[in-house]
């Protein structure tokens, strides 16, 4: 199976001023995966802007950051994230991630259902 670029969907993420502050493209669109897959997608959070701090029960999220520069809180813990590192919010725990640099933070996020 495939999909092609012009066949992902793209969703327009606002802040809480209406402006855009996101993009999220669904990677995951095939049927097969939704017993065990609830998110696969490329995000691209614009500078300055955030995916704000939540807890994930009964599943667990992984990011993997492609381009650009962050803030990752990993439980209270805050780290800056750079291209090519990876992050784990195992079930129970919670994360929130922030665009520090002056271009797209671009990740994949992947949720896992336990």
């Amino acid at each position: 199976m495939y999909k092609k670029a012009e066949e992902l969907k793209t969703q327009i993420k606002l802040n809480s001023l209406g402006k855009e502050k996101m993009l999220k493209t669904n990677l995951a669109d095939f049927d097969e995966w939704n017993k065990k897959v609830r998110l696969f997608s490329l995000i691209q959070v614009k500078p300055g802007e955030e995916v704000e701090y939540h807890m994930h029960v009964g599943e667990s999220e992984a990011f993997y950051i492609l381009s650009g520069q962050g803030i990752y809180n990993d439980n209270g813990n805050k780290v800056d994230v750079t291209p090519g590192m990876v992050t784990l919010t195992p079930s129970g725990q919670g994360h929130s991630i922030k665009n520090t640099g002056d271009e797209m933070l671009v990740f994949i996020a992947l949720i896992i259902v336990e």
